[in-house]
């Protein structure tokens, strides 16, 4: 009688633990998203790795309450063959004790994003940072590798690209968006000027492996008002100088890039804060530019606030065949951890994009 209890009470809690489990079979964009534990998937800004067939996603790991808007954990990793189901990988990155580290308990680490680097065999992580207790005054890029995708990632070290380096300019650039220092035009071109000599502001950013290998860094500078894209150099992690601006004084946050048919597409947002607005696309004959704004992607209810979400990546599938995912974070504020992903299909049409709402969709 007792071996019989121990046995059903075996069985009992592996089914209970097999119905906490989600298996999907469709994306539930801004619904709750379970990983294999059963738990919300805690992946906030994040992006997604493809090597050797396994998706990697990295996410900022956020916790209950307003602090959740700092990093008091790291950042998170989970993996999937399916993009459906989620396996927790644990924490790839982890916050640092010391209260010194540009990394320590407390800072803010926001939409980490992974590089595999094929030279050197490294996996490779960028991400936003701004120091413990400073507010958003540091606007830095931090870089951390690791020999395995799911890590655990070193951090190397933190600081503003690009310093003393003048923009480089693609040719038919016009004169009025060459900034110069000894007048500035514009209060973009101001804070680039006062940014020059230790390097320009980096806050939202995204990181972009070329066909050629070349790697390139995209993130909003200039006190927000300039997205920059600059190259990276042979190891991905630190820049070499060349730099371009982009939509210079139109304050553009989240972007997010990828490339289809010798086309280079770039989503991103207006700054509100938390709160959404409407996206912004793109589009470029060169990672350099010149780029062009076409205005916003979403189309139908809810487009002007791209559904209540925030792009922060788009994940090529099947990029010979234009298949892609626009990736979106619906932000929560008062509770981070209660964050929401909004994962929807782009549309390639005679070489422009268009993103629409769906309920529940499947790769197919």
């Amino acid at each position: 009688m007792r071996k019989n209890f121990i046995f059903l009470a075996i069985m009992l809690f592996a089914l209970t633990a097999v119905k906490s489990q989600s298996t999907y079979s469709a994306f539930h964009p801004g619904e709750i998203w379970k990983d294999n534990k059963g738990i919300h998937i805690n992946a906030h800004g994040g992006g997604i790795l493809r090597k050797d067939g396994i998706y990697y996603w990295f996410g900022e790991h956020k916790i209950a309450g307003p602090a959740g808007n700092t990093a008091m954990v790291g950042v998170h990793c989970y993996s999937s063959k399916d993009l459906y189901n989620w396996r927790d990988e644990g924490i790839a990155l982890s916050v640092s004790a010391d209260t010194t580290s540009d990394i320590a308990k407390g800072c803010i680490l926001e939409r980490p994003k992974v590089v595999y680097n094929k030279k050197t065999g490294k996996y490779v992580m960028w991400f936003h940072l701004e120091l413990r207790g400073k507010g958003y005054s540091a606007a830095r890029a931090g870089v951390a590798v690791s020999d395995r995708a799911t890590g655990p990632f070193k951090f190397l070290y933190s600081y503003r690209p690009n310093a003393g380096k003048m923009p480089f300019y693609p040719i038919g650039t016009p004169e009025n968006e060459k900034v110069n220092c000894a007048a500035p035009v514009s209060k973009s071109d101001g804070f680039f000027c006062r940014d020059l000599p230790g390097g320009q502001m980096a806050r939202d950013m995204t990181v972009f492996v070329d066909d050629d290998g070349r790697a390139y860094h995209i993130f909003s500078s200039e006190e927000n008002y300039t997205l920059h894209v600059a190259e990276l150099n042979d190891d991905y992690t630190g820049h070499t100088g060349k730099f371009t601006r982009v939509y210079i004084g139109h304050q553009t946050e989240a972007p997010a890039i990828f490339k289809h048919a010798g086309t280079y597409y770039m989503i991103g947002s207006g700054c509100t804060g938390w709160d959404p607005n409407a996206a912004r696309w793109f589009s470029a004959k060169s990672v350099f530019g010149p780029w062009t704004f076409h205005g916003n992607p979403c189309k139908g209810p809810g487009s002007e606030l791209t559904y209540g979400g925030q792009s922060t990546h788009v994940l090529p599938v099947d990029p010979a065949n234009g298949k892609f995912i626009f990736m979106a974070d619906k932000w929560a504020p008062k509770n981070p951890v209660d964050g929401r992903y909004i994962w929807l299909p782009v549309n390639i049409n005679n070489g422009a994009i268009s993103i629409s709402w769906k309920d529940k969709w499947t790769l197919n």
